[in-house]
Parts: C-alpha cells; structure tokens; sequence
C-alpha cells in the first residue's frame, strides 16, 4: 500500500478523503515519505507537513495556506490538492513546514458556502457568542485556531498565511488580495512581490480588525495573513485551473525553498486600494441601492447614495469609491459591503 493511501485510504487523495470525513473526525494518522518528510493528519481537512531533519529552509519561513473556509469556492481547494499529489507523486520536495487546510468539510461535501453560520466571521474569538453555542462551524473556528495556535508554536520564525477564496459575484479586478488591518504595520515588499508573482495585481488595505480567518492569524499569531480572491465561485470539476496558474506556481515555489524570481515591478506595480467604509445591514429600515448583480470594484461618482436606514444615509464623498463584496441578504449586524477608494 502506499504511503497516500496509508493515509487518506484506497483510491483516495486529500480532497477525497476530506469529503468522505466531512461528516465525523477522522483519525489522526502519521506517514513519512520516502525522502523523509513527515505527513500529520491532525482532522478533516487539517494536514501538517514537515520537511526532512537536517534538510535547509533557504527562506527561513513556515506557511499556513487555507482554502474551502465558504464551501463552494472550489477552485483554491483543487490547487492545493493538486500540490499535494505532486509531493506524494515525488515531483518536489518539500524545504519549510506547512499547515494545509481546508476548512469547511461540511459545506464542501454539499456544494455550499456554508451550512449555518459563514466560518470565515468567526475568528478571533466571535465563535464564543452565545447565539453561536453548539453551532458546528463554532466548533470548527475553534479546531481551526487551535490547530493554527499548535503550528505557530512549534514554527513561530517569518510565518505566513494565505487564506484562498473565489468570489460570488463577477470583478471588475479579477484577482486580489485583503491585507488584514494591525495599527502601525505595513505590507512588507516581499509580500507583494508574492503576490504579482501569483498574478495578483490589485491589494486592499483592511480599516480595522474583523473576525476572518487571516484577520485571526495576523493580530493573534503575528503572521503576514493575506485573504485572496483568485476569480469565480463554480463546482468542483468546472474549474479551469490553468486561470490559477501563478497561485499554484507561486506557492510550489515558497514550498520547495526556492528564492523568489526576477520581476520587472516598473511594468508591473500593484494597484493598492484602501477601505472608507464598512456597510452593516442595521434591520428593518435599511435600504441598499446597490444591485445585486453589480460587480466587485465598479465605482460610484461623488455624491451618490449607497445606503440609508431611518437615521443614516450613506453616500460617496469627495473622490470616487467603489464597492466590495456587496450583499444585501446577509442578517442583520453583518457586513453588507466594503465602499474603498484608490490610496494616494
């Protein structure tokens, strides 16, 4: 038998596997491959990777990488596995120690963003609200922290999390990536040299700390935590994965070691957008006048109105915004959008 079916069964690779767990814990298990690096399946979905003793870290860094927090964003769960079947098909060796996750089994074996509560709210500790007791996507927030707390311990030097997403509705930016807000922190060169190379070319400055995933990992482990939205949502099988090239690319490159490539950052700078804006759904009275199937980053002009409620009206100031993630049907006290400009 081999060691991939050792761990994950007959004719199962992690993403089938995860499925087929997606409804109970599955049993921690311990392989090594033939070259020495360690496989720990630690639950569903969480798969910790350890390179051989003795073998070098050329970029002295441990990564989480997550996909499949909302379910039906199916695409960054194949690249990751995809990845893994190439190390266990020996085409890579790994150089730096690896948390994969896939976060949602539940939703993912169902085709849903989520099955009761959106997961990626529940970071930071929001998972301990009393309206969210024995909600199970609490529980996984917590298995999710608590797994990721475990890895930081052990890798605390230069860790980073990349927290992949596809988007429900279309963008007039088709790849970008959220940076998670710390006070006095900025986006190092390096980060963003990552993420052109994964053909990212558009990034967005978060205004305060959330309850997301990334969010979590940056102000609670101190990690460089990025969200990225790689394109559209679609079911498993109708991805066209060579749109997802310079993901997949950039991540085999950060795993096996290897230094970052030559970019010509004069033709290929990033565009950097800030948040001026978080829209909250306030109940009864609030009135959203953006359509539902508008695209994220179409801008508004000065003087237009976003929202209103019986006390609040909302609209555009001085300069030009655009809207992010905008969706009215969220329950009240969530986010109903993001209104960000260009930064100067």
């Amino acid at each position: 038998m081999s060691v991939r079916e050792l761990l994950f069964g007959p004719g199962r690779d992690w993403l089938a596997h995860t499925l087929s767990t997606a409804k109970h814990a599955a049993s921690e298990t311990v392989v090594v491959l033939n070259d020495g690096t360690g496989l720990q399946l630690q639950d569903s979905g969480l798969l910790y990777l350890e390179p051989p003793a003795g073998r070098s870290n050329p970029n002295n860094e441990s990564l989480i990488v997550s996909a499949g927090v909302h379910g039906n964003e199916t695409a960054p769960i194949e690249v990751l596995n995809n990845l893994l079947n190439e190390l266990f098909d020996g085409q890579w060796q790994l150089a730096c120690p690896v948390l994969l996750i896939l976060g949602n089994p539940p939703a993912m074996d169902v085709g849903k963003r989520f099955i009761d509560v959106n997961l990626n709210r529940l970071f930071g500790g929001a998972h301990r609200k009393p309206e969210y007791r024995d909600c199970p996507e609490a529980e996984r927030a917590r298995a999710l922290e608590r797994a990721c707390d475990a890895f930081a311990a052990r890798h605390p030097t230069n860790l980073c999390h990349y927290d992949l997403h596809t988007a429900i509705r279309p963008s007039l930016r088709e790849k970008f990536a959220l940076y998670p807000f710390v006070d006095g922190r900025d986006v190092p060169r390096a980060q963003v040299e990552f993420l052109l190379e994964a053909e990212v070319d558009t990034l967005l400055l978060q205004h305060r700390e959330g309850t997301t995933f990334a969010s979590f990992s940056s102000t609670t482990l101190g990690a460089e935590s990025f969200t990225v939205e790689l394109g559209k949502v679609r079911p498993f099988g109708q991805n066209d994965l060579i749109r997802f090239t310079g993901i997949s690319n950039a991540l085999r490159r950060r795993m096996k070691g290897e230094k970052p490539p030559h970019l010509d950052l004069a033709s290929g700078q990033i565009t950097v957008f800030e948040v001026v804006h978080e829209i909250i759904n306030t109940g009864d009275s609030f009135r959203f006048h953006v359509p539902d199937d508008v695209a994220n980053f179409t801008m508004y002009d000065p003087g237009t109105v976003i929202w209103e409620d019986n006390t609040t009206c909302h609209m555009v100031g001085d300069s030009p915004e655009g809207i992010i993630f905008p969706n009215r049907h969220v329950p009240v006290g969530q986010r109903a959008g993001l209104m960000v400009k260009h930064r100067n």
